[in-house]
Parts: C-alpha cells; structure tokens; sequence
C-alpha cells in the first residue's frame, strides 16, 4: 500500500473537478498546479441522482497530471468498481458507508490494489458507528452538502463528527485522515480547519477564481491559520 502523507501538519487542498470544464480537463487539471490531491466525483444516477465521470476519464486524467487522485466513489456496488480506480492508479479511492454492507473488505481490496483507503459519511449518517471499522482505513471522508451536486450550501452541523475523529486522532486511537467535502470556500474553511480537518475539497471556489492555484495557495493559508494542528 502507498505511504499515507503526512497527517498535519500540512494542510491538505483537493480541487474538485466536478467544478471545471468538463470539455478542458487537461488545462484545468493544470491549471491547479500546487494542490496537494486533484478531487474527482465519480457518481452513477443510482446511489446519488446524477451522473458525471468514469474510470476512463481517471486514467486519462492520470496521463497528464502528477498531482494525487483522490477519487470519491458515490456509486453502488463499491466492491465491483472501487478496486480498478486504484489498480488504475488514483491516490485516494473513497466509498460510501451508506452503499456496502462489507466496507471493510472493500477497503482491503482498495489496499490491496495500492491505494489508499477511505470512507465517506453522508450529513446525516452518525460517525460513531463507524469509528471502529475506520482503524481499516486511511481516510474519512465528512459530507458537508448531499451528494450529489456541487456549489451546495455547507452544512455546519456536520463538524461536530469531525471534531469526534480529531479527538480519537489526537489520543491515538485513529490515524486517519479527515477530509471533508462540500461547500468549502475562503467564507468555510476556517470553520472546517479549527473543527480538525486535514483535507479540504474546494470546487466552485478553486474553479471560479481568476487564478486557480492561487485560490488552492490562498485556502491553505486560511485553513493553516485558522486550525489547532496544521502549520505551512
């Protein structure tokens, strides 16, 4: 399995392309040089309504970018389809919680395949359930909007389950990476960076700026600024 970055105390920024121009995902994938991992939202019209980009678009994007691919899977059947987006080479490869009753075989065979693991939590799923099976993973992925859609309103009452996997981090029990995902922009970030996030995934916030690399350079300052435990 690949080695995990360093959890902190460097913050981690992830574009997320469902933001861009689908028709210049080479120049836009570019175009966000200096981000830490590249945010890509594959969905299937089943497990959330909407459909966008497949594993065919991932390896395509992986011939033009060295950046991570940090691949969230909002499909159904994880176990089929998540293990050919690590063998394909993506960085990250996330499932839902909501869509397996094996997520911790489908993390395995993630592993297995030489990525890194993670989990997603919908808003209105509880983490406490799964904070025992998280030791299987890599990530944990907090929602923040409804999957789904891009440029949602941030849901602030998810941070609280943040906070709960930065306390059971700071005591050792976990080593995972928080991330979350939804609404995150310079009017955000601060919140989810003092709740203990590591990773944060920026669309419409990243894609809609004149300059996107700034804006990732401009997110990090505000999250490192903001947060208990990350520094530049």
């Amino acid at each position: 399995m690949r080695a995990a970055p360093g959890v902190g105390p460097y913050p981690l920024i992830a574009p997320s392309i469902l933001a861009a121009d689908f028709a210049r995902l080479a120049d836009e994938t570019a175009a966000v040089h200096g981000a830490d991992w590249l945010h890509v939202d594959v969905m299937d019209n089943h497990f959330v309504p909407n459909l966008t980009l497949g594993l065919p678009i991932v390896e395509s994007l992986l011939k033009v970018t060295d950046i991570p691919m940090d691949c969230h899977l909002m499909i159904e059947d994880p176990k089929r389809w998540a293990p050919p987006y690590a063998e394909a080479g993506a960085y990250n490869v996330t499932v839902h919680a909501e869509a397996t009753d094996n997520p911790v075989g489908v993390a395995r065979d993630i592993r297995a395949a030489g990525a890194l693991a993670g989990l997603a939590i919908k808003p209105g799923t509880p983490v406490e359930p799964y904070l025992e099976i998280l030791r299987e993973f890599d990530t944990a992925l907090i929602m923040s909007v409804e999957p789904g859609f891009g440029g949602q309103k941030f849901i602030a009452e998810v941070l609280p389950k943040v906070a709960i996997l930065r306390r059971l981090i700071e005591s050792g029990e976990l080593t995972v990476i928080v991330e979350i995902d939804g609404g995150i922009n310079n009017d955000t970030i601060e919140q989810a960076a003092e709740a203990g996030v590591d990773c944060f995934v920026a669309g419409s916030a990243v894609y809609s700026a004149e300059d996107p690399a700034a804006a990732v350079a401009a997110l990090r300052r505000q999250a490192a600024d903001a947060s208990k435990h990350l520094t530049l």
